[in-house]
């Protein structure tokens, strides 16, 4: 498993110190898992933001859900 340092000021060493308490989990444990989480959202973000950018850019047009859902005989 690979070690990663991260420098912070006191105050929010205090501040992970006592979310690790808050939540019940490890300060390790805190900062992996909200911070990946958090990058995933970013990620999720930017790819939707980039398939909009490109959905108007090539003038696609979208349909109605009740136009989709006679499409395909939903009722």
């Amino acid at each position: 498993m690979a070690t990663i340092t991260v420098r912070v000021s006191d105050e929010e060493k205090e501040f992970l110190e006592y979310m690790s308490n808050f939540l019940g989990l490890s300060l390790s444990k805190i900062i992996k898992e909200y911070t990946i989480e958090d990058l995933e959202n970013i990620y999720d973000a930017k790819v939707g933001d980039d398939a909009l950018k490109e959905y108007r850019e090539n003038g696609e047009q979208a349909l109605y859900i009740d136009d989709v859902m006679k499409q395909w005989n939903v009722n």
